[in-house]
């Protein structure tokens, strides 16, 4: 992968904006392919850098971990991210997928917290809430609003758009509040 961004860590000057920029990696974790997404942002407008997929489904389990946590680190080091989202594990039917799908967002995890990148997690409703408008779209749904928001030549693959899309909805909230949780009530 060729350099194309030349500036400081996290940041990008380049965009027309009085606001800061800031350069987001956005991670769709998965046990075969796992897809990566680099932005820079104001919050406002966002800019496609980089995106691609780490592909480790031909390897051991253990050896598979080991591809995503060098892939990620690989990628961290290339693009310098001042920030990483990744999406949350969704729950599912087969607890065995359910498992292999945290180990490999652990070790994404884990690759940008050993360079000292802050990490940001988010729910997939919520991703799509953000790029599409509902936390029901689809993933075609999700392709085309990142190839209009990102001015892309044409529909990312599914992973990528899913990691861009992570990166997208984090940009969003750059300077906002935290939304209030039910978690956070006391009577």
């Amino acid at each position: 992968m060729a350099r194309e961004y030349p500036g400081e860590p996290g940041l990008d000057k380049s965009m027309n904006s009085k606001r800061p920029q800031r350069r987001i990696l956005g991670i769709d974790p998965g046990s075969r392919i796992t897809g990566y997404g680099v932005i820079d942002s104001d919050g406002m407008h966002s800019r496609h850098v980089a995106s691609g997929c780490i592909r480790v489904s031909d390897l051991a389990w253990p050896e598979r971990l080991g591809g995503i946590f060098q892939g990620i680190l690989a990628v961290v080091q290339e693009y310098r991210p001042g920030e990483v989202s990744v999406e949350q594990v969704f729950f599912s039917r087969n607890p065995s997928s359910a498992l292999k799908l945290g180990q490999a967002r652990g070790a994404a995890i884990c690759a940008a917290l050993s360079l000292g990148v802050a990490v940001h997690e988010y729910s997939p409703k919520s991703v799509k809430q953000a790029v599409v408008g509902t936390g029901g779209a689809d993933k075609v749904q999700v392709q085309h609003m990142m190839k209009v928001i990102l001015s892309l030549q044409e529909d990312p693959s599914e992973d990528q758009a899913d990691a861009l899309a992570v990166a997208v909805c984090h940009a969003h909230t750059l300077g906002k509040a935290p939304s209030a949780s039910w978690r956070s009530w006391k009577p």
